[in-house]
């Protein structure tokens, strides 16, 4: 144990927030041969003093205490990196006028938690305009990934980063040797991508979520037995993070009762935002992201549990089992439509990038942002890697459907894909974020689509104006509708 005289009294970079990320993460950053500076808030009477804790479970570590904001800056070699993983919102802008009275010019700021990133946006002009640097770090991995290696997406002055660049690539995920970190973009990039990444995490875990509810109500089958197909899943091209926790999860059985623990727990998800910051931003910049928002509806529709137990006595339908054919033709046909509505959801996802990008001129690099999220953070999957391939290949594909290899696979994948939706629908059972990928794929395969209908009506009622198929040099025109139709009638 080090003695006080032996504990090191300037720290590489400083920590604020010791709740379980910001504690793992200090001490991923130790382990990689940093010494850290750690403070917390001031503890309220009944609060133990997580920095006097902190400091005792890690004394054997390279770490600075610090109690007070001005201690805590004083503790930090030039130019100070200081590292806050406090709740989004209000609290990053208190913390931040905690420390900015100590702070010196060039100093670096680096918000590593979930905070929208207009505010990243705003935080970084300000602090800027003041000469301070500030970086918006996504975040993803959970409390493992902070102490082992989490997936890293820094936005905000490249200079900056650079600064950092060598501890954020020293502790993020490693896979075929590169670290899954990478310069995003300025302002808040880093944040806006960490935010398309949790939807997209949406999408996944409502996919996987609907497979599962087809296998356990269509086919009857046991957790065990699941567990057994989303294993085998996952030695495939489905393998990912979420399908093996999915099938691990399925194998637990409560203590108490010897019941699967998953039919224990209450089917109401909760959610922190950040999937419906990404379904508000797309509407913004008019990107589809059907997947996306089924995810979202299905969590806002999870809550409303005593409302769903009042329905099903009174609403009646399908039952949702019984199902009569192929149970292991039915299996692939479920496995063939969540990966092919895993490709839709990630390709809204990726669009939705490249719409920020344009939007706010952060030259993104797509291909890059799915190699870093190969590693580390809860999306982490096998295909990523084609996903990177693809964006390498064409780095203006305008969607991965287009994609030679992605292509191939949905053509492949179709009559299963459709298979199992109608089967789920014709039982009755719901499976939003299915029918919202396969409605999408549909709707951009299409080349004539009926919303030529809706512009008539726009124009009819509005006087919106419309462009002909026949004419495309005319430009916008418009038709008095009603009077067209009394001279045609006249006419007759």
């Amino acid at each position: 144990m080090a003695t006080p005289e032996q504990t090191p009294k300037t720290a590489n970079i400083g920590m604020i927030g010791l709740a379980v990320m910001g504690e793992n993460l200090a001490r991923n950053i130790e382990r990689n041969g940093y010494t850290v500076a750690v403070y917390n808030r001031p503890p309220s009477r009944d609060e133990p003093d997580r920095v006097k804790t902190f400091m005792k479970e890690n004394a054997s570590g390279k770490f600075v205490g610090a109690h007070t904001p001005e201690e805590f800056v004083k503790s930090l070699e030039r130019p100070r990196k200081i590292i806050l993983l406090v709740k989004a919102g209000d609290p990053v802008d208190w913390t931040i006028d905690q420390i900015k009275p100590h702070l010196e010019a060039g100093d670096i700021i680096i918000d590593g938690g979930n905070s929208y990133f207009m505010d990243t946006e705003r935080r970084e002009k300000q602090l800027k305009a003041e000469g301070f640097n500030f970086i918006g770090s996504g975040v993803s991995g959970g409390e493992k990934g902070a102490l082992w290696g989490p997936s890293l997406m820094p936005g905000g002055d490249r200079e900056a980063y650079e600064h950092i660049r060598p501890i954020w690539e020293a502790i993020a995920a490693k896979v075929d040797g590169e670290a899954c970190v990478t310069y995003i973009g300025t302002g808040g990039a880093g944040h806006f991508v960490k935010m398309v990444h949790n939807g997209i995490e949406y999408g996944d875990m409502q996919l996987i979520a609907e497979s599962y509810d087809i296998m356990r109500r269509l086919l009857g089958m046991s957790a065990d037995e699941m567990a057994d197909v989303f294993d085998e899943w996952n030695r495939g091209d489905l393998e990912s993070f979420l399908i093996e926790i999915t099938a691990q999860i399925l194998r637990v059985k409560d203590p108490e009762t010897g019941q699967p623990l998953v039919d224990l727990v209450l089917d109401k998800a909760g959610q922190k935002g950040t999937g419906k910051w990404t379904s508000a931003v797309a509407l913004d910049l008019g990107v589809p992201i059907p997947t996306i928002n089924a995810a979202v509806d299905g969590r806002n529709i999870s809550s409303r549990k005593d409302e769903r137990v009042e329905a099903s006595r009174q609403i009646g339908g399908p039952a949702g089992g019984g199902y009569g054919g192929d149970r292991a033709g039915m299996i692939q046909a479920i496995r063939d439509a969540l990966y092919a509505s895993k490709i839709c959801s990630y390709a809204q996802g990726m669009n939705l990038i490249r719409a920020g990008s344009e939007n706010w001129k952060w030259d993104i690099d797509l291909g890059e942002t799915a190699r870093i999220w190969k590693g580390g953070c809860i999306i982490r999957a096998r295909f990523l890697g084609k996903i990177s391939e693809a964006y390498r290949r064409r780095a203006d594909l305008p969607n991965l459907l287009l994609d030679p290899d992605f292509n191939a696979y949905m053509q492949g994948s179709q009559a299963n894909w459709r298979r199992a939706v109608g089967a789920a629908v014709e039982a009755g059972i719901a499976v939003p974020a299915f029918s919202a990928s396969l409605s999408y794929f549909d709707s951009y395969r299409t080349a004539d689509s009926p919303l030529n209908l809706t512009q008539a009506q726009r124009d009819f009622f509005g006087s919106h104006t419309y462009q002909r198929t026949d004419r495309p040099d005319a430009g916008f025109v418009h038709t008095e509708w009603e009077e067209l139709l009394e001279k045609q009638a006249g006419q007759g």
